[in-house]
């Protein structure tokens, strides 16, 4: 029975190697660069991708092995291109939590960018404001985060270990990078973004029903200034690569504390937000690439 579990292990953490390479092959079959920049676009910022020069786009399910295309349908896809004169690709229309078979199937795709040979990760997304003092539409640079799913077995590390993708007990310190959030807010403030760069801690909530207000009362508690469903798990794997990493969210509504509260959340709301602020979170990103160095 061991030797059949053991076995069995194997396979698995065989398949998600094999799986993740061949999607490399495919995909350095069709852009003949490597990429020094991956980056995660957040729900309604896709305007990331029109800031890409000499776009080259490939569907995800047009690539063999890529997980879960019947759930993501024709809205993902990797564009590959140029931002700030860095080669990037683009990983638009992320896979999430709540829509995944497993954690493992959210590694696949950051395995891919990081075999292709990208360094770094640029993550984005929309977040809700636990702290007080953030307020809709500002755009807050991750400084850590508190993931309870991982705390609690689902965490796309688990499982058997395949040396070839990084350390089985991989350190957490420093997970977003210091130099990137230096840059992130010199880019800031050479843009006139917001009158000050603000950090804060993400806290990842596994959807797709949003919080209590009980639950946002502990939260900040805890300490925590935002919260989103997606993000850490992403962050998990690319750390587990050596990546450096960059996490920016964009506030798109105000969590509630108040159990009597009768107000809804409203999602088409918060989509217009990010809409209206996409641009803006586009140049930082494409400023933060220009001051990234090459090497």
């Amino acid at each position: 029975m061991w030797l059949t579990t053991r076995y069995l292990e194997i396979l698995s953490t065989m398949a998600i190697y094999q799986q993740a390479m061949c999607a490399t092959d495919y995909l350095r079959n069709k852009v003949h660069y490597r990429p020094m920049v991956g980056i995660i676009g957040g729900t309604g910022l896709d305007g990331i991708a029109d800031l890409i020069v000499n776009p080259r786009i490939v569907r995800y399910d047009d690539i063999p092995g890529f997980p879960d295309c019947e759930v993501i349908g024709d809205e993902g896809k990797f564009i590959f291109g140029e931002i700030g004169g860095k080669h990037v690709v683009l990983l638009q229309r992320r896979l999430r939590t709540y829509e995944s078979r497993d954690y493992s199937s959210i590694s696949i795709p950051i395995r891919i960018i990081r075999l292709l040979g990208a360094k770094y990760l640029f993550v984005t997304t929309t977040a809700g404001g636990i702290n007080p003092l953030f307020k809709v539409g500002d755009l807050v640079i991750v400084k850590d985060h508190v993931d309870f799913s991982s705390l609690v077995g689902n965490n796309p590390l688990i499982g058997p270990h395949n040396p070839r993708f990084g350390d089985r007990f991989p350190a957490l310190l420093g997970t977003y990078d210091r130099f990137l959030r230096d840059l992130a807010a010199k880019s800031m403030s050479e843009l006139k973004l917001q009158s000050e760069m603000l950090e804060g801690v993400y806290f990842h909530i596994a959807g797709p029903a949003y919080e209590t207000p009980a639950t946002s009362r502990m939260l900040q508690l805890l300490g925590c200034d935002v919260m989103g469903m997606s993000l850490t798990q992403e962050v998990l794997v690319a750390k587990h690569q050596r990546m450096k990493i960059l996490a920016i969210c964009l506030i798109t509504n105000r969590v509630t504390t108040d159990s009597n509260a009768t107000d809804d959340h409203n999602f088409e709301a918060e989509m217009r937000i990010a809409r209206m602020k996409g641009a803006a979170v586009g140049r930082l990103i494409e400023r933060i690439i220009s001051n990234t160095p090459s090497d």
